[in-house]
């Protein structure tokens, strides 16, 4: 072992022998944030990724209606992800896809590929809030969620399903969100969103999502095999379940430029 390598241990060792104080000193704000750059962190570098997705819509009576997508993302270095919805059934919306070019600093751009009317329509980041295909997920939930469209607040540690989790609000900075804030449970091990809560503008709670079923790609990333979107308030809920992952397939920015929406089949 060199001089170097002692040198980091011992660092390592007293930085997890005084954690506990560092992170008592920090306060809430301060906390929050890092607990939100360190889960961000640990997805970084999957470069591209491609999965099957079931959506199943569920109204107030319980009656279903389900629909195949294959969805796509490619990672974009210093801002955020782009990607791609491609739904395949049923026939009334075969065709049908959305793109995003998700950001950091300004509003996502949206747009939705309509095969009937053969037109590409641009979502106004004024109806971002508006449902994604007549799901509860609105079309803000399918961008990716970056660090800096959030400001953070730390409230505490708590078991969640016997998991240790951390819980922290964090609060949209576009104006033009659906939201006032946002409960986030993320898991204390792997830094996972295990459950988010939605306020409405009203500051009334809204919506819940519970994630589940994670498994590891390439021996570093993380992704949940179901979502479940509950609106408390319309009694509606989506399910969404995601098959055959896979990452690093060689997709280009160029599978992601709006004239790629009339292509996809």
């Amino acid at each position: 072992m060199t001089f170097t390598s002692k040198y980091r241990n011992l660092t390592a060792a007293i930085v997890l022998l005084f954690a506990p104080a560092i992170a008592m000193s920090q306060s809430a704000e301060e906390r929050g944030l890092a607990i939100a750059v360190e889960a961000d962190a640990r997805d970084q570098g999957y470069v591209d990724s491609s999965a099957n997705m079931r959506m199943i819509l569920r109204n107030r009576a319980g009656k279903e209606s389900i629909r195949n997508v294959r969805i796509k993302s490619l990672e974009v270095k210093g801002d955020g992800d782009k990607s791609l919805s491609i739904f395949d059934e049923p026939a009334d919306v075969k065709g049908t896809t959305s793109l995003t070019w998700s950001h950091s600093a300004k509003p996502d751009e949206q747009w939705l590929y309509l095969p009937a009317l053969k037109r590409v329509k641009r979502i106004s980041s004024k109806n971002k809030s508006g449902p994604f295909m007549g799901s509860e997920f609105a079309f803000e939930d399918i961008g990716s969620q970056e660090v800096d469209k959030y400001t953070y607040k730390y409230l505490r540690d708590e078991n969640l399903n016997g998991t240790p989790t951390f819980v922290m609000e964090r609060y949209p900075v576009d104006k033009n969100s659906g939201y006032t804030k946002q409960v986030v449970w993320i898991e204390q091990d792997r830094y996972l969103a295990q459950k988010i809560e939605f306020y409405d503008r009203k500051g009334a709670l809204l919506k819940t999502l519970a994630s589940s079923d994670f498994s590891q790609y390439l021996d570093k990333f993380w992704r949940a095999a179901k979502l479940e979107m509950v609106n408390h308030q319309s009694g509606k809920s989506t399910t969404l379940e995601f098959s055959d992952y896979q990452f690093q397939t060689g997709l280009k920015s160029s599978d992601f430029s709006k004239n790629a929406l009339k292509r996809q089949k």
